[in-house]
């Protein structure tokens, strides 16, 4: 299922993912999009409670396709970094995320791979690849690889 049309961006548009503890869903999202979409986006993610460590499920899952998050750490939300995107894709975080007119807000929901295993997290990874390329298509920029 295809993501509803984003509006005109910059020709590199910032897209922030938001999640909870910016420990799963979001820090999967920004390594898709880092290497789908290469230089042609500025990526960021953070949540509104960061926890103090990515889930090794995920790092492990993500490994698993080539990607290496484990020096990733998360990050606070920071109404800078809403205020510097273009588009926002919340994970489940509620209204804890900020609002600024004139920016894409998409919300995306998804299991939360926290306390999963990487069995679990596997279907999880697989569904934000999908909706990253999704998001590259809606944004007019062809994914790599």
């Amino acid at each position: 299922m295809s993501t509803p049309a984003v509006p005109s961006v910059p020709s590199v548009p910032s897209v922030l993912f938001v999640c909870v503890h910016n420990a799963g869903r979001s820090q999967m999202a920004a390594a898709f999009l880092t290497r789908l979409g290469g230089d042609r986006v500025e990526v960021r993610s953070a949540g509104s409670a960061p926890a103090g460590a990515v889930n090794p499920a995920v790092v492990e899952a993500l490994r698993e396709v080539g990607i290496d998050i484990s020096a990733e750490i998360p990050k606070v939300l920071t109404v800078e970094a809403v205020r510097s995107s273009d588009v926002m894709i919340t994970m489940g975080c509620g209204d804890a995320c900020p609002f600024f007119p004139g920016r894409t807000y998409l919300d995306r929901k998804l299991d939360d791979p926290a306390g999963q295993g990487v069995d679990a997290v596997r279907p999880i990874r697989d569904r934000i690849e999908q909706r990253v390329r999704d998001l590259l298509a809606d944004l007019g920029i062809r994914a790599t690889g």
